[in-house]
This record gives C-alpha cells, structure tokens and sequence, in this order.
C-alpha cells in the first residue's frame, strides 16, 4: 500500500460514500478515487433484511453469506486506485459471512498483484443468546410478539470502536458484519483523531457524519422534494465529507459530476429514517439532532455543526430472521378505454379463480392478499383524482404458508391474457415465456439484550487476533445553557395567527419531505423551505391531522418530534407499512412515497403571503403541473 501521512497530523479527515446497499451503481467508488485527497471510502450494504437473504446462500454454500458485489464489482473496479493513492476502505459487506468476504478481497489483491492488509470484525452473531432469550420470554420490542420457534440468523448491531482499533493496527481494508451503518466513518474519526468513549459530542458529530454518507446519492440530489432542480442525474456525484477533530462537517461531491449539495438536500438526508431526533441510539452514543444546522458555504460545500452526545444505552439492539411462509407478485397491463375498470376486474378474476383451485386442493386460502391498480392511485386512498386513464397495470400480491399454492398463482397469472379483458399483455415481472417468481418470505425478530451477555467483539488481520472490549460506559455530560432542549415536540414558540382570509395551497409549496422505514414504522420529516413558514407549519401539521390524512395507510400512533435547527417536524408513524417491507403487499411497502403524498395535503394559507412573499408565489406558480388536474392543486374557500 502506498506510505501515507499520519492520519492524527491532519486537520481534517476526507471520508467517501462510495455505496448505499446491495446493488448500487459502481459510479459511486468510481468517482471518488480520483478526488483529489481522499484518505477513505466506506461502502454500507445492509438493509433490516439483508442477513436474511445472505443466511438462504450460506445454507447452499458455507462460503457465501456476504455482500460479492463488494469483492466482484467495487474492489475489482478501484482496488488498484485504492492501493495506489493510498485510499483505505471500511465496509459491513461482511454482512453473515466476514472472514469469507475478506479472504475473497484477499485472493482480488493477490490476483492483481496488489498488497493490502485486511482485516475482518465478527462478535455480531449472537445465535448462542437465543436460547436462553426464548427461555427468558423475550419479546418482540415493536409487537410484543413471542420468538419464532426456528432463526435462520441472530446479529446485534455493533459500534464503531472495533473499526477504530483495526485501523490502529494498519490494515488497509476493513470489514465487519453487522453494525450501526454510520459506524463505518464513526470508525474511522475515532481512528483518525484518538477520539474516546467519553468525547460523546464528537462521537454524535461522527455518527452524524456517518448518517449523511451511508445513504449514498440520497445527499446528494437523490430522491430530493426538488427533483427538477438536480441536474444529470446519470452522473450523480457521490458525496464525500471532510470531517474536523472538533466535529465539523462539510459536505460535499466530486467536481463535474450532476447532483445537488444544498442546505435542503442535505436537511432532507439528515432526518432521514430518525424517529426522535433528540434521542437516536446508537451502540457508541445518544445522538441529539434536534439542534443541527446547515450553512451554504459555496457551490455544492454544506456545513453542519450542532449534533450533541450523551452516554449510550447498556444494551444492543439484536435483529433475527426467520422463514415465515412464501410470497408471489405478478402483474399485468391492461390497455385502452375503461384500463383502470378492466384492470381491477382482471385482477379480481385472476384472484377468484386461483382461490377456487387451492381450496379444492385442500390447500387452503390465500394468508394475504392485495389487488392493486397502478394508475388508479389506490395508494392515495380518500385522496386518489379520478382520471381518464387509458393504460394500467394490476398487480397482485399474495402470501402463503405453502409454496406450492403459490406455484399455482404463478401459473395461472399468464391466462387473463386471453380469457379476461381485450387489451391484457404481460407486465413487467412476466415474459413471453416465463412466469413470476415464488420467494421466501422473511420476518425480523427484534429485542434489546445487555451488551454484557454478548461476545466481545475481535479484529482479525493475517493471524493476529485481538479482542475489543466495550468501552466502559461514559458519565452524562451535562447539556451547556442555551443548547436546544430535547424534549419530544417543541415546534416554534411564537404561535400562529390563522384569522383572516385564507387560501389553500399544497404543502410542497411551503416545505420539503422526505419518508422511510423502520420495520412497520415510517419516519417522515417535513423541512420548511423558509424559518418563518415553521409557525404555519406547527399549526397545522399536528399529529392527529397527519394521522387523518393519511388514515389509510397509517394505522397505529403518530408522534411529532420538533426539530429547531433545521426548521422541521419530525414525524413517527406507527403501523405504517402494512406489517414492514418483508410481509407488506403495498406497492410501497417502504414508505419511501408517504412523504410525497403528505407534501399533496392541503394547507390553509393567509392570502395575504401571496402579495408579501413573492418567493411563495413563485414557487406557486411553478409548481402547479401542467397536466388537466392541475386545478385540484389549488383552491380558495
């Protein structure tokens, strides 16, 4: 590997996002070895439900279990690069499987004639505690659920300290199982600056850090509110920060590339999937985002300070996976007049006909079920517009204990093509020739477990093996005056005049949004695009008028969460996602569109800010679209 500086003689620590999960674009590694400067790259690739398709390949080959893209696609594109400018990766594509991932990097860089140190973390796979768990009745921390009889796999979310002490002893390459995602860069800072257990304002600043890269292109411009803003999104720039030892940020992409670094975009990544922003766990520390800000420091550079730390929880989040029946979707389209009529009768048939098959089997029916019009705006429920719609595609998505049922379902899918409405083709998940696929349908089981009953985490590097015990836990650092308070809702003091004339405006005109999951809970931030829209906001925005508007897919608890940095509401959905992404049927079974569907509510707006906030009508103006129901978007009492 190429000689470095010290890292600890910098004043600054220059950190790339290289990849977000499973399957994302090698563009990413691609564009960041050739920033001028850069000492790192991470790379996250597990989602809540990535262990659980790595434990089905382990079971076909002891060798498997990890993230090969990692090894096959971004190493063998820019581990020359690596080597040659002295750039050092951390990354969890370790995933079930560590020492086997990093023994393949090993046998790449031999392969290429390369030398490199890699080093790999377990102390994640906590298989052993599960027994005495069930025994103690643990139970689910979302659903209350008891443990499933049989787990496929048992991993607890480790922290960042383990990374910290790999690159203390020179490896090159890092990599670990499962752990927080932020706590590859978190790894690194603390590497890089001697950062402590008890530095916990500094370990919140690089776990924020961490958060704002793990995701990719999403600070970047990706799925920004703003979408027309973001230029060439084909060339996206990746982003990279450069991280300071008293917890300063910047961030920022690499020259040339499209995107967009700007205080929205990267508002809108900082509450991403965090459900209180005063009180975001994590194995190293307790991070408070409530009072975080952003500042423009030039084009595509964004400064963010503010992120405060208290002592972390004495226990570990544990997530299992287990096999709990087996899933079919297929879809057709349906063309012409009557589409979205013809489409749900398609359906409707395709549903009724298998149905009676397996009953007469003694199969038994369907354990869920779902019928969906996509272009009829079945997600929207009481909010769907009516329109002339002359294509669209029924989707329908089934769950069943036994496969073969669903092998059934699959099928039949291909028939409606000439027996049920005039204008039916394959849609996209079917050919000519082949038919949908029937998958295994995962769960997560969820506990927390003291961090004392698990194994103590170990670096491994050639044949040196080190253990790396837990940091002993860190006194409560008392919060400075004038600091934000973290109490759970705190929108703006300054309260609302909503007298006089009003007019109603969609509230993507007043705010940015961005939603995502957590289990079956969805995480949805509204931003204001301007500090003085946030009284408005407040007003308006209240827990039981986003749980009402959105009563059709939210069916649990709403709870709001103020975040005064940002001039934002934090918004936690319980019971959002249809059971989560592994059993939800929803065409969004993430909750990545609630956001969008709340920025289409209707607010009450003074009319007067139309004449004395020209910004407002602007952004009216241009964001009414053009097609024949632009009229719904606005409307005066």
């Amino acid at each position: 590997m190429k000689v470095r500086p010290d890292d600890a003689s910098r004043k600054t620590v220059r950190i790339g996002g290289a990849g977000a999960f499973v399957g994302d674009s090698v563009l990413g590694p691609q564009q960041l070895v050739a920033v001028e400067g850069m000492q790192y790259l991470v790379f996250d690739y597990l989602a809540e439900m990535t262990l659980s398709s790595f434990a089905q390949t382990r079971k076909r080959d002891p060798n498997a279990g990890y993230a090969a893209e990692f090894v096959d696609v971004a190493m063998q594109e820019v581990l020359g690069d690596c080597v040659r400018r002295g750039i050092r990766v951390v990354s969890n594509a370790g995933g079930l499987n560590p020492r086997a991932c990093a023994q393949a990097v090993e046998r790449l860089a031999s392969a290429k004639g390369l030398a490199v140190k890699v080093a790999w973390i377990d102390g994640d796979d906590c298989v052993g505690l599960v027994e005495p768990l069930r025994r103690e009745g643990v139970r689910d921390f979302y659903t209350g659920a008891a443990m499933p009889d049989v787990l496929e796999s048992a991993n607890v979310y480790l922290g960042a300290f383990p990374i910290a002490r790999a690159l203390d002893l020179g490896a090159d390459i890092v990599v670990t199982g499962r752990i927080v995602d932020s706590a590859t860069t978190l790894g690194i800072l603390i590497h890089a600056f001697g950062w402590g257990p008890g530095d916990l304002d500094r370990l919140a600043a690089g776990s924020l850090a961490g958060h704002l890269l793990e995701c990719g292109a999403q600070v970047t411009g990706g799925i920004f509110t703003d979408w027309r803003d973001v230029p060439d999104w084909e060339n996206i720039g990746y982003p990279y920060v450069d991280c300071s030892d008293d917890g300063g940020i910047v961030v920022c992409k690499p020259e040339g590339t499209g995107g967009l670094v700007s205080e929205a975009s990267v508002s809108e990544q900082v509450l991403y999937e965090v459900g209180d922003p005063a009180h975001y766990v994590l194995p190293d520390v307790v991070c408070d985002f409530s009072g975080v800000t952003v500042q423009q420091l030039g084009p595509h550079r964004v400064a963010v300070r503010g992120a405060r730390g208290a002592a972390p929880p004495p226990t570990h989040k544990l997530t299992a996976s287990f096999l709990s029946g087996y899933r079919c979707i297929t879809q057709l389209s349906v063309f012409g007049i009557d589409a979205i009529e013809k489409a749900r009768r398609t359906g409707e048939a395709l549903v009724a006909r298998t149905r009676a098959m397996l009953l007469a089997k003694g199969m038994g029916d369907f354990d869920k079920l779902a019928v969906t019009v996509i272009g009829a705006e079945d997600g929207y429920g009481p909010h769907a517009r009516p329109s002339a719609v002359r294509e669209a595609i029924v989707r329908v998505a089934a769950l069943h204990r036994n496969a073969q049922a669903l092998e059934l379902l699959s099928r039949e899918s291909r028939s409606p093509g000439v027996s049920f409405a005039p204008g039916t083709t394959s849609g996209s998940s079917l050919t000519l020739n082949s038919r949908p696929a029937v998958e295994p349908l995962h769960g997560l089981f969820t506990c927390l477990v003291p961090k004392s009953l698990c194994a103590v985490p170990r670096v491994v590097m050639g044949m040196a093996v080190e253990e790396v015990p837990l940091p002993a836990a860190a006194a409560p650092q008392p919060t400075p005056a004038g600091s934000p308070s973290p109490v759970a809702d705190r929108p703006d003091a300054r309260p609302f005049d909503a007298s006089g004339p009003q007019v109603q405006l969609p509230l993507i005109l007043l705010a940015h949004g961005r939603s995502g999951d957590k289990g079956d809970t969805s995480t949805l931030s509204v931003i204001a695009r301007d500090a003085s829209y946030l009284p408005l906001l407040a007003h308006v925005l209240t827990p039981a008028a986003v749980k009402d508007y959105l009563a059709h897919l939210v069916k649990g608890s709403v709870q709001r969460y103020a975040v005064p940095g940002l001039h934002a509401l934090n918004f936690h959905l319980d019971q959002s996602l249809d059971g989560g992404a592994p059993s939800s049927l929803r065409t969004d079974p993430m909750g990545k569109g609630l956001a969008q569907m709340l920025l289409g509510m209707p607010v009450p707006v003074p009319q007067a800010w139309l004449s004395t906030r020209p910004e407002l009508q602007a952004r009216r103006d241009d964001a009414v679209p053009t097609s024949p129901r632009a009229a719904a978007w606005t409307s005066s009492p």
